[in-house]
């Protein structure tokens, strides 16, 4: 699962700097602390499909980008 976690951390970093989007922006926009962003892009943090569902609509991409 661990794996998981990191490779959703690493492609939430990835295509969030790719919109230049800081993590404190991401988190205002999902109405999250910039803690919880950080803890999912160093994949500390199991994300449920809902928060994923919600971070692939604040990005405007497919939650199977998150996942790839």
């Amino acid at each position: 699962m661990e794996d998981e976690a990191k490779k959703l951390g690493d492609n939430l970093k990835k295509i969030r700097t790719d919109k230049n989007i800081t993590q404190t922006e991401l988190a205002r926009l999902l109405g999250v602390d910039k803690s919880f962003v950080s803890n999912i892009e160093n994949g500390k943090s199991n994300s449920t499909l809902s928060t994923m569902a919600n971070i692939a609509k604040v990005l405007e991409i497919s939650i199977d980008k998150l996942l790839k």
